[in-house]
């Protein structure tokens, strides 16, 4: 996070050109020392890659697809299933319907995914609100490596700045530039400067938007805004390591090299000394010869001849210790799952037979991490509704007070549909029908399911009383 004193800023809320351009070079600070890695190591670009080893020596680099796998299943858990709006009470209004009607058109669903990925990854997503060209209110994903929010530095952290930069190309696809734009609670101004590091060019152009506050949000991972796999790129590289050397001695230990001893060639006129030519076609051809040394001669050919006395041969190999690779193997991968707070899915502890508490409880770490993924992001969402029904108010709609829409999170986990129709009809004559429904999956809007019950009850009653004739007991006579 970045946060500076809000009298830094002008009358306008506006930074200076000095102090925009620190701003960002802090956060291109950021960028270069943690964002880029992680999305190096998230789009398979793993430290592995810049391995080197002695020429003629198998030098395998295996990377593992484990951030990959991290944070599918994190913010997969965690939005996999769409968010769910509610008024509190039911009563919904014509306002709420406009908002549903904004987000649907944005696909927010989507946006959460993808924002849900970026939080996984970077340790926040960032979200910008915009009008298109219909002055309809939108929602979109940014990355976040290249835009960022600026915060007071009180208790609060109140936004006061988004900052969002694009690169410019010239015809070729070659950056020639910046081009930045500063959203304020009232205002965005675009600025533009010539090259990276270059000062900041004055504004050339600025306009309001209706939002009501800075539009641009950020969905927090956690408080201290890590990324998911963060804490174990360390064993991850571990992991790559161990797996690439295993490939590599198995390799190693294909390559067997022979061994001569007591020969001193092959025959009587072979001496054991080698050549090697090399043919040049750069320029004019041109072959050169040369005497190789032995060790260059022991890593082309895998032979060795040793002088010694008594004729024998044998290959030399290396001890290919399986058994203390694989326990190594599955203590890393252990440390990972572990400290990650992701479990393996594959393992054979989630068979299919386990029961919806027994699945809890070996997700319980994997729940309490998505538990404060949560939080943040119930957080950005509320900055997001706030944004959206002030431009809609703007537009004419009457006014909606935030904390009376309820935001409902909807685990994905594999179900016990046995079990659910247990505890439902075990509380059906405690909880209103409602309520119990929000548990079942594939309600969506418990509502209007309770709504569609109470009808086909209803005309269930009535197509039973129009089967059986009605008798009128005091005149005891069919009606």
């Amino acid at each position: 996070m970045i946060a500076i004193n809000k009298n830094l800023l002008d009358a306008d809320g506006l930074p200076t050109s000095a102090l925009l351009l620190a701003l960002m070079n802090a956060q291109d600070d950021i960028c270069r020392k943690r964002l880029n890695k992680l999305h190096n190591y998230y789009t398979l670009k793993h430290d592995i890659l810049g391995r080197t080893r002695l020429s003629g020596v198998p030098n395998n680099k295996l990377q593992h697809d484990l951030p990959g796998y991290i944070v599918t299943v994190a913010s997969g858990y965690l939005v996999g299933k769409p968010v769910q709006y509610a008024v509190a009470g039911g009563t919904e209004t014509t306002t709420f319907d406009a908002l549903k009607q904004a987000m649907d058109k944005s696909d927010t669903s989507s946006v959460d995914a993808e924002l849900a990925v970026d939080a996984s990854v970077y340790g926040k997503g960032v979200e910008l609100c915009y009008a298109d060209e219909q002055a309809q209110p939108k929602v979109a994903q940014i990355d976040p490596r290249t835009s960022f929010v600026v915060y007071d530095d009180t208790v609060e952290h109140k936004p006061l700045l988004g900052i969002a930069i694009y690169p410019e190309l010239d015809a070729s696809l070659m950056r020639k530039g910046d081009r930045v734009d500063v959203y304020t609670s009232s205002m965005v101004v675009h600025y533009t400067r010539m090259s990276t590091g270059a000062p900041i060019e004055k504004a050339n152009g600025r306009e309001r938007h209706f939002f009501g506050a800075v539009p641009m949000i950020e969905y927090w991972n956690n408080a201290h805004e890590t990324g998911d796999f963060e804490p174990v790129v360390s064993l991850i590289d571990a992991y790559d390591v161990l797996q690439s050397d295993r490939i590599n001695d198995k390799q190693q230990f294909t390559d067997a090299v022979m061994v001569f001893k007591g020969f001193g060639g092959l025959s009587q006129q072979d001496d054991g000394s080698d050549t090697t030519t090399t043919v040049n076609t750069d320029g004019p051809i041109s072959v050169t010869t040369e005497e190789i040394t032995d060790a260059e001669r022991l890593r082309q050919k895998k032979m060795v001849f040793l002088p010694d006395p008594g004729s024998d041969m044998s290959y030399v190999t290396k001890t290919d210790d399986q058994g203390g690779n694989e326990l190594l193997r599955k203590s890393l991968a252990g440390d990972i799952h572990k400290f990650a707070y992701v479990p393996d899915l594959t393992d054979e502890k989630f068979s299919g037979t386990t029961s919806g508490v027994a699945m809890r409880y070996k997700l319980f770490g994997l729940e309490m991490l998505v538990s404060m993924k949560e939080r943040w992001f119930k957080e950005a969402l509320r900055s997001r509704l706030k944004c959206l029904i002030s431009f809609l108010v703007t537009k004419g709609s009457a006014a909606l007070d935030v904390d009376d829409i309820q935001i409902t999170f909807t685990r994905s986990l594999p179900v016990n549909e046995l079990e659910i129709a247990q505890m439902a009809e075990a509380y059906k004559d405690i909880l209103p029908d409602e309520m119990i429904l929000s548990k079942i999956p594939g309600v969506d809007d418990p509502k209007a399911t309770a709504e569609m019950m109470q009808k086909q009850k209803a005309e269930a009653v009535k197509n039973m009383q129009e089967q059986f004739p009605r008798y009128d007991n005091t005149q005891d006579q069919q009606v």
